[in-house]
């Protein structure tokens, strides 16, 4: 009864951590996944956390226990949210992409999020998924919460650093590298339908007979649908480095929070 009296608070705090982590984290939160089999892995992963981690870590059930719960939560929360922040970038670079080709008023519903989406952002999204599998990012989010033990244990101070302000600085830098990101993705599309603008923009003055409203329309559906057919090959290296770049805003972030082991 004592042994378990001991391992139980330190276990729940290391599911605390995990289970919100899995809440927000790219392909781990979708909705297509069942809660049961989140649940199960979750446990899984906080167990094997312990018997790392947790078998020299001691935590009572007193006051400031739940204090302690509220910090491992929000730290799962803050791990996730990094990672999700960097994968968004698709879907903000789809709905660049949309607005220029006229797909802007064609959204759909994605089962996943459960909210409204560009059409070719959801079409990269789904295409970056797949990528991600392939190149076994389930493992580096798998890596990043069961290391982020060595760099930010229980005893954290997470909330000193939200105090004097270098969490704030750190997620207001990656939410601006998320946005570079996108408009980055989306800059060779957007320029080339900037110069369709300007080429239908000539045609207007030079032949007034035609109606640029009715041929524009589908000359850049065309114009647009056939540079993402080109560039499609480049996906690859693309997400490589979006991915490479995720790991190391979890990173950033848990050496912002924390130390990095020695």
């Amino acid at each position: 009864m004592n042994n378990l009296l001991q391992t139980f608070p330190v276990f729940l705090l290391i599911f605390c951590r995990v289970t919100s982590f899995f809440v927000v984290a790219p392909l781990i939160s979708s909705r297509n996944i069942p809660t049961r089999f989140k649940v199960g892995v979750a446990t899984m992963v906080s167990i094997l956390v312990y018997l790392s981690y947790g078998t020299n870590q001691t935590a009572a059930f007193d006051g400031s226990y739940v204090l302690l719960i509220v910090r491992e939560i929000l730290m799962g929360l803050l791990l996730g949210y990094c990672a999700y922040i960097i994968i968004i970038a698709v879907q903000i670079a789809g709905a660049v992409l949309d607005i220029q080709i006229g797909f802007g008023m064609a959204t759909l519903f994605d089962p996943t999020t459960g909210a409204v989406t560009p059409l070719t952002g959801q079409f990269k999204y789904m295409i970056a998924m797949l990528l991600f599998l392939s190149m076994n990012g389930h493992h580096r989010l798998l890596d990043a919460i069961v290391y982020s033990y060595d760099w930010v244990p229980i005893d954290n101070e997470l909330f000193v650093r939200i105090y004097d302000g270098s969490l704030m600085e750190f997620l207001l830098k990656a939410f601006a590298m998320s946005m570079m990101v996108a408009f980055q993705m989306a800059a060779p599309i957007v320029v080339a339908l900037f110069l369709t603008d300007v080429g239908l923009g000539f045609l207007a003055k030079t032949a007034p007979q035609f109606n640029i409203f009715v041929i524009g329309i589908p000359i850049k559906i065309i114009v647009g649908l056939l540079l993402l057919l080109l560039l499609m090959p480049s996906l690859t290296y693309i997400f490589d480095q979006l991915f490479s770049l995720m790991a190391q805003t979890m990173q950033g972030v848990l050496g912002t929070v924390g130390k990095r082991p020695q």
